[in-house]
Formats: structure tokens, sequence, C-alpha cells
């Protein structure tokens, strides 16, 4: 039988160029890749057996794809949706195990929602165009580089985002000073040291699944305070 799963870990994309470049709109909530119908053409006619109506398969409609992502007014992600209303774009939806499915598209629909108890949100909605390309997983790319929270100062924590990366991968963490690897520093946080002060940290996090691996790392956290 085969392995349940669930949506965490998905992905959605768009590009603008064609498919040479990649960039995700939001933080994903729910996503609904494009779903398939089958026209049925009449073919009837005064001989058809035994009176029964006749049908042949007519064209395939790919139908509509739709993502629900967390909203910030005047976001880069709003910003990207807005700059490519009717305009048609490839959209890409990568599943939590890898798996890509990649197509033509218009937007027909950007949905924001303000409620007053809850987080806000905004659902897109696409036109799904021609042919759907369905991909087994590939290694880790890197969307959006891994960022680092936190004060700048000796004794404080800081965390590690690990940024946005396509297939779905598992991640692996390690801190730097000025480039150079900190010895067990190989969490998702790291706590700053007196031998940090006046340094530079950044985080290079290495996204691997089962085709492969690839690393990007932070921009740096500068002039560690004493």
């Amino acid at each position: 039988m085969d392995e349940p799963g669930i949506g965490y870990g998905s992905l959605f994309e768009i590009s603008t160029d064609g498919g040479s470049t990649w960039a995700s709109p939001g933080e994903v909530n729910s996503l609904t890749p494009p779903a398939f119908a089958v026209d049925a053409i009449d073919v009837t006619h005064m001989q058809s057996a035994n009176g029964t109506r006749e049908f042949i398969p007519g064209l395939m409609d790919p139908g509509e794809a739709s993502v629900e992502m967390n909203f910030k007014p005047g976001s880069e992600g709003e910003a990207l949706i807005l700059s490519v209303l009717r305009t048609k774009i490839k959209a890409r939806c990568t599943f939590p195990a890898g798996e890509t499915v990649t197509f033509d598209a218009i937007i027909t629909g950007y949905a924001p929602a303000v409620p007053m108890d809850d987080k806000m949100t905004a659902t897109v909605t696409v036109k799904v165009s021609g042919v759907v390309v369905n991909a087994a997983a590939a290694a880790p790319v890197n969307v959006i580089k891994p960022a680092i929270s936190g004060v700048a100062q000796v004794g404080q924590v800081l965390t590690a985002y690990p940024g946005q990366w396509s297939g779905a991968p598992a991640f692996a963490y390690q801190w730097k000073n000025e480039g150079v690897n900190l010895a067990g520093a190989t969490h998702a946080t790291y706590t700053l040291q007196a031998s940090d002060s006046g340094d530079t940290i950044t985080v290079t996090v290495t996204a691997t699944n089962s085709e492969g691996s690839a690393s990007a790392t932070s921009a740096g956290l500068a002039d560690i305070a004493a």
C-alpha cells in the first residue's frame, strides 16, 4: 500500500523569464495543484448501437491551481504578484518529496484577507495553459538565501532561518566567524562568544534530499559588540 503523506514543505514559485529563475511570492499555507478534466464529444448517430449515445474523448482542460500564502502588505511577494497580472508566467509546485509540477499560467485572482483575530493571508488563483510537466525529485536549489536573527552582542543567541529551497530538503547548519567554521556550531541557534567580539558572523545552510545537496550562506552579522 502507498504511504500517505502531508503537505508540509511544499513550495509555490513563479518565473517571468521562461523558467531560468524562480521566485516564491510567500510562505504557503495551502496549495492546490492543477486538476484535469477531459471533454466528452458526443458522436451519436442514427445507427448508434442499441440507440445508445456514443462519446469520444476531446480536449483536456488542466483547470486552475491556487495557493493560499501568508500576506504582508507591501512585501516583495505581493509586489511580484502585482507585477505579473495580465502577464503569462510559468508556475511550479514542489511537493514534500521533491517532485515538481511545472506549467504555463495566467493569474486570474489575487485575494488578500485581513481578519481581526487571525493571521493575514492571500489567495492566488491561476488558470493553467497548455501542458503540465511532472518531474521527479531533483537536487535542492536555493530560492531565498538564509538569514540570521538576533542581537549582535556577546552572550546573545542567534537563530538561523534556512531560507527557501526547491526539492523539499533537510537542513544542516554551520556557523562561521569571518568565514572560518566555528567548532561544534552546527545547530539552528548559536550563542555569541567573547571571541566573536568585533567580528562578522554568518551561517551556511546545507540542504540535502535524495538527489543531492547544495549550500548557501547568509549575509553577515557584523561588528559583534562585547
